[in-house]
């Protein structure tokens, strides 16, 4: 039984999602406490709940205290199984959230999995869905995973009520990257989209961005407005990502009650272009994302990155807890190298 101190580093829930999934693939029972101690509203919220509930069926898994603002919960893993999942946040806790959660142990699984989600497409905290379907996923298919999505329905605070659909196939091995150059930049793309609001919205998200863009000669973005049959509430945000040589950045701005358009558009230019311009070789989001799936591979990666966030520190301390993997920072310049050892450090 491993014991994880959920109040550690970051200590929101990422930690604890990523130690219920780490428990799953790895098959080692957990008990994670003090979960989200430091947070204004400490223990379990509803996304933290479906999240867990989601990776303990796929994992067979028997739960301890898994209900709303409990400070600790073990969790104890059986067989990974696939098949066809369904789980709904009930509020608009975060999709791309329980998602990401359940992907390591989906890819672990021996048979397809097939997993629809409802809640908060969207919304504060977490990755916007075009981030996790453009700049994420892209990222876990070139390490080796085989994944489909599919968008049912846009879901926004407070409601959610959005519907995402994954397919994902069983992964045989995790490839390393060594990245240590970005290359040139190809191409800028974007997707500015609200929902149930007014169609100048995303043309001024767009043209905010483009002008935050300026020096990059291919830039291009799609503005779309969905109706009220394919979302749920008002919102909408900017996704960004950059095509390079060697690698795909990302930056992203929510659209939020307000928050003028313009200044979305500029959030995410202004994100993007750091992140061109700095010569990291993956951006701030994903990384403390992808680490998980370097730590799986069987020989050492290693990329750099603008700067070193809570949750990439935090991720480092937890990954060598269940896989024996050292995950090391060595500053160059105004990078940071992050380093995944391979197996034996």
């Amino acid at each position: 039984m491993i014991e994880i101190d959920g109040s550690h580093g970051e200590g929101g829930g990422q930690l604890l999602r990523t130690a219920v999934a780490l428990a799953a693939v790895t098959r080692t029972p957990v008990t994670v406490d003090r979960i989200r101690a430091g947070r204004p509203n400490p223990g379990l919220a509803a996304q933290h709940v479906t999240a867990i509930r989601a990776v303990a069926e796929l994992a067979s898994a028997e739960v301890e205290g898994l209900e709303a603002s409990s400070s600790r919960i073990m969790f104890r893993p059986g067989d990974l199984v696939g098949g066809d999942h369904a789980f709904d946040v009930g509020t608009a806790g975060s999709v791309t959230l329980v998602l990401q959660a359940c992907l390591p142990v989906a890819f672990a699984a021996k048979e397809s999995t097939h997993l629809r989600v409802v809640g908060g497409t969207d919304v504060k905290w977490s990755p916007p869905l075009d981030a996790f379907a453009r700049v994420f996923l892209p990222w876990v298919r070139r390490l080796g995973g085989e994944v489909d999505l599919l968008s049912h329905r846009r879901g926004y605070y407070p409601r959610g009520g959005g519907e995402v659909e994954l397919v994902v196939q069983p992964a045989s091995a995790w490839s390393p990257v060594q990245l240590s150059e970005p290359g040139a930049v190809e191409r800028v793309r974007g997707i500015a989209h609200v929902s149930n609001l007014s169609d100048d919205i995303p043309k001024r998200m767009k043209q905010a961005a483009l002008r935050g863009l300026h020096g990059v000669q291919d830039a291009k973005i799609e503005e779309r407005v969905y109706p009220s049959e394919d979302a749920v509430g008002q919102g909408g945000a900017l996704v960004l990502w950059a095509e390079r040589e060697h690698t795909l950045l990302g930056a992203d701005s929510l659209a939020e009650r307000g928050k003028p358009a313009e200044r979305v558009g500029e959030e995410a230019a202004e994100a993007l272009q750091a992140e061109i311009l700095s010569g990291a070789t993956v951006d701030a989001h994903p990384a403390d994302q992808i680490v998980t799936y370097l730590a799986l591979s069987d020989r050492p990666s290693a990329f750099m990155v603008r700067e070193v966030g809570g949750h990439l520190r935090t991720m480092a301390w937890l990954i060598p807890q269940f896989l024996g993997r050292a995950v090391e920072f060595q500053s160059i310049g105004n990078l940071t190298r992050v380093k995944v050892s391979g197996p034996g450090g």
